[in-house]
C-alpha cells in the first residue's frame, strides 16, 4: 500500500505517463469531455469532492509550468481558487473564452471530474518538468 499522496490508482498511473508540454484537466462536474479523451472520475455527489480538494492533492505531485482558464471565470472564487494554487508552483496564467477551453480539452491527456458545482470551475494544468 502507498504510503502517501494519492490513491486512486487510475490518477496515479495518468499522472505517472504525464511529460513535458503535456495537459490535463481538473474540472467541475459539468464540464462537456468528448468521448475519446480520458476520464477519471471522482465526483461522488454534487460537492464530493471539491474542486480545491482535488487541486491541492494533484498540484502536490506534477510539475506546472502553466495554467489555462476560461475568461469567464474573471471574479470568481474559482479563479481565486487556482490563482492562489498556481502563485505556489509557477507558472504562467492564459485565458481564453470558455468555448475555446472546451476545444483545448479536446488535446488534453485526461480530465479528473470533481463534484464541484460551482460555475467554470475548471482549469487546464500544462505540465513542466522538474529540472
Amino acid at each position: 500500500m502507498k504510503k502517501d499522496g494519492i490513491l486512486n490508482p487510475d490518477l496515479n498511473r495518468a499522472i505517472a505517463r504525464l511529460g513535458h508540454m503535456d495537459t490535463f484537466v481538473v474540472a467541475d462536474c459539468g464540464l462537456p469531455i468528448p468521448q475519446h479523451v480520458e476520464v477519471i472520475d471522482l465526483a461522488l455527489v454534487f460537492g464530493i469532492p471539491r474542486f480545491t480538494q482535488v487541486l491541492d492533492a494533484v498540484l502536490k505531485e506534477v510539475v506546472i509550468e502553466g495554467v489555462t482558464l476560461a475568461h469567464e471565470v474573471n471574479g470568481t472564487v474559482a479563479q481565486t481558487w487556482v490563482e492562489d494554487r498556481v502563485g505556489n508552483c509557477a507558472g504562467t496564467i492564459e485565458y481564453v473564452s470558455h468555448e475555446d477551453l472546451k476545444r483545448q480539452v479536446e488535446q488534453a491527456s485526461f480530465v479528473i471530474r470533481t463534484g464541484e458545482t460551482t460555475p467554470y470551475a475548471n482549469v487546464i494544468f500544462h505540465c513542466g518538468v522538474p529540472f
